[in-house]
């Protein structure tokens, strides 16, 4: 089925997403949620799918929530609208988590906010030395969501994940790799190249026994990723019928400091 902001591909076992709204940096909105939901699903469900990579085409891998989107709808108090947005990126995070095949995000530019939850919910992350990862979601008046408060603390420690939320910052690719946010990071010009014969590696695994790798080695790492997404969003609701929210959203899009006042 022919997508207009996403692209797939199955070559060889590999079978590729990619985030194709570049002129927005890849951000999404409910239609874009919609089509990377639904290619997502096609992809996990394709038996000739060994291995899932996801990207982004342009400068980013995926900037998150398209902020105009999300202020418009608060603002038109059309909070479906918005919570639509955070429901689909949160069944995309978890068919990412619980897909019986390797997942593998190519990072070829920036992953901010939920854009980096997306690639956290990834088995594991190569980027491009021009990437960069952001739990961004503060400026706006936000929460982490899509996973990320489960995903974030078991990879880098709740201290560091609270530092890497409250800090709302842009992380460079070689500060990624030292924390573990990144598995690897390659000169970007063999970005495409690296993922590629990574991909090629994981095919040759035997699936059924990698798959079940998998699962045990989620299970043994504590409470179950929908609790987390379900807790996520109820507070994610909460914030966006908050004056923060609308107000970090204006801010944002006015490129002017945000004043927020708690609630």
């Amino acid at each position: 089925m022919p997508y207009r902001h996403v692209q797939t591909s199955v070559s060889d076992g590999v079978g590729t997403l990619t985030f194709n709204r570049p002129d927005m940096l890849n951000a999404f909105d409910r239609a874009m949620g919609e089509e990377m939901l639904r290619a997502g699903q096609e992809l996990v469900e394709n038996p000739a799918v060994r291995v899932l990579v996801l990207t982004g085409s342009g400068r980013a891998f995926c900037s998150g929530a398209d902020v105009k989107f999300l202020s418009s709808s608060l603002e038109g108090r059309r909070l479906e609208d918005a919570l639509a947005v955070v429901q689909q990126g949160n069944a995309l995070a978890r068919l990412l988590y619980e897909a019986p095949q390797p997942v593998l995000a190519s990072l070829n530019g920036a992953a901010a906010g939920g854009g980096a939850s997306l690639a956290l919910a990834c088995d594991f992350r190569i980027g491009s030395d021009q990437a960069a990862m952001g739990m961004v979601f503060h400026k706006i008046g936000v929460l982490p969501d899509l996973g990320a408060t489960y995903f974030l603390p078991r990879l880098v420690g709740p201290a560091r994940a609270l530092e890497l939320i409250w800090s709302a910052e842009m992380v460079p690719a070689a500060r990624c790799l030292e924390l573990g946010l990144l598995t690897r990071v390659v000169p970007a010009k063999d970005l495409a190249e690296e993922t590629a014969k990574w991909a090629a590696r994981l095919t040759a695994l035997p699936g059924l026994a990698a798959g079940l790798a998998k699962r045990a080695v989620q299970h043994a790492t504590g409470p179950d990723l929908a609790t987390a997404l379900q807790r996520e969003y109820e507070s994610q609701e909460r914030c966006f019928r908050s004056y923060d929210a609308v107000e970090g959203m204006a801010a944002f899009l006015g490129k002017r400091a945000a004043h927020f006042r708690g609630h």
